[in-house]
């Protein structure tokens, strides 16, 4: 039978089997109560939505609480006894790929066939290595613009591209035909254009969100074997096309980030040398996991794990899952300006690319807190932090941040003008300089 069929099923008999092994114990009552049935009626249980029976569509067609408390209940039910295990991988031959060139133009190709493509580009690995794992496809429109944003942000930084878009079709990073236009807004560009600092490197970009064309599947994904599938490639590149580790920076979207720690780790194990930077976009939760094995991303999977959180009660997680998280507007909160979760989880990588863009690396300033009421109320510690493609290696713990509603969405604004102690809190050199003046 479908596992995702029977889940909703499985879940309401251990439920109702829990209260009923402990339903005779009065120390279970009360607003503590740790019974599932305490949680959700029987009544809920049996009206819920099996996983594949939810689409994407029908996400970004309800309100951003309604989806949030049908995700919710749905991963918390299949954490139950490990209800769900991860049972589907894609081939490598099925996962596309993108090379993208200098001048704008991709070279597509397949996982299987990423190494013999890449030692037919002139110079690669020479500079910087970006691999861009999806976590979403791109049927959702805020799923392609998010990530249509981020491949023209990276060509600008890496090929001085300031005006990647001419043309009326419709930009496709997919395409050969290369840049062929999106409509801009102004994160795309910066006053600081004139003085870019020389910045070199590669994108390479693993389609892996293309796969996931259901919820079934996006529910199912075994995200060790897929991340030890990915790792394998990324040793290939080192020992033939002679890519260090030291220039491997994944940037990976929604579970394509948690694929993206099992991907580290199985690149340690290979070459006992771990990459160099893993930076995750609203990571995503994990249905499906294994029984006997820890699984996903997580400090240490790399020399320095970054990641931003927009949709923690929708399609992503809470779970810290890096040396340094970076909750916007708080850990219990949805980016703002948006209409759906898809939308939401796709801020992460809006912000990102923003940050990417020559002048904007400092655009999304943080300070250390645990809550939002501690950042509100200035009671924030520690130095003043960036979110995004600056973020300090040294960086550890929980930042807050708030963004504006729409493009540009950093709040930039110079340190020394803002009269707010988040204006002000910036670094330990800069407040003690304002001190002596």
């Amino acid at each position: 039978m479908n596992p995702l069929k029977i889940f909703c099923f499985l879940a309401l008999v251990i439920a109702v089997a829990s209260a009923n092994k402990h339903g005779k114990n009065k120390d279970n009552a009360g607003p503590n109560s740790l019974k599932p049935t305490d949680w959700l009626s029987v009544e809920e249980l049996q009206s819920m939505t099996a996983i594949d029976d939810i689409t994407l569509q029908q996400l970004e067609n309800i309100s951003v609480e309604d989806a949030e408390r049908k995700i919710e209940k749905i991963y918390h039910l299949s954490q139950i006894n490990h209800a769900l295990e991860p049972s589907y991988v894609p081939s490598p031959s099925n996962v596309p790929v993108m090379l993208m060139k200098p001048n704008g133009q991709s070279q597509q190709t397949n996982l299987n066939e990423l190494v013999e493509a890449a030692k037919q580009q002139p110079n690669f690995g020479d500079e910087e290595v970006t691999i861009f794992i999806t976590g979403m496809p791109q049927t959702s429109s805020a799923v392609s613009k998010a990530n249509k944003k981020l491949v023209q942000a990276y060509m600008q930084r890496y090929n001085g591209q300031q005006q990647p878009i001419n043309g009326n079709k419709d930009y496709d990073y997919g395409s050969s035909q290369g840049n062929q236009g999106v409509t801009s807004s102004e994160e795309d560009y910066s006053e600081s254009w004139k003085n870019q600092k020389s910045t070199k490197g590669n994108l390479v970009i693993i389609n892996l969100g293309s796969t996931l064309t259901n919820m079934k599947r996006f529910a199912l994904l075994d995200v060790e074997q897929t991340g030890n599938m990915i790792g394998k490639t990324l040793v290939q590149l080192t020992n033939e096309v002679d890519v260090p580790q030291e220039i491997i920076h994944i940037v990976a979207q929604g579970i394509g980030a948690q694929v993206a720690g099992a991907a580290g780790r199985q690149y340690k194990r290979l070459t006992g040398h771990q990459l160099r930077r893993i930076t995750a976009l609203d990571p995503s939760k994990i249905f499906a996991k294994n029984r006997n094995a820890l699984t996903g991303l997580a400090r240490g999977d790399a020399d320095f794990v970054d990641a931003i959180h927009t949709s923690t009660c929708g399609m992503g997680t809470r779970q810290r899952v890096g040396d340094v998280d970076f909750y916007v507007n708080g850990p219990a909160s949805t980016a703002p300006g948006t209409n759906n979760v898809v939308e939401a989880s796709m801020r992460a990588t809006r912000y990102f690319a923003e940050s990417l863009r020559p002048g904007n690396e400092r655009n999304f300033p943080a300070v250390a807190a645990n809550s939002l009421n501690q950042y509100e109320n200035n009671e924030g510690n520690g130095k003043r932090a960036y979110m995004g493609i600056a973020t300090d290696f040294d960086l550890e713990g929980d930042y807050i941040l708030k963004v504006n509603p729409k493009s540009p969405f950093g709040k930039s604004a110079p340190a020394q003008k803002q009269s707010t102690y988040h204006g002000l809190h910036q670094s330990w050199k800069s407040g003690k300089n304002q001190n002596q003046e």
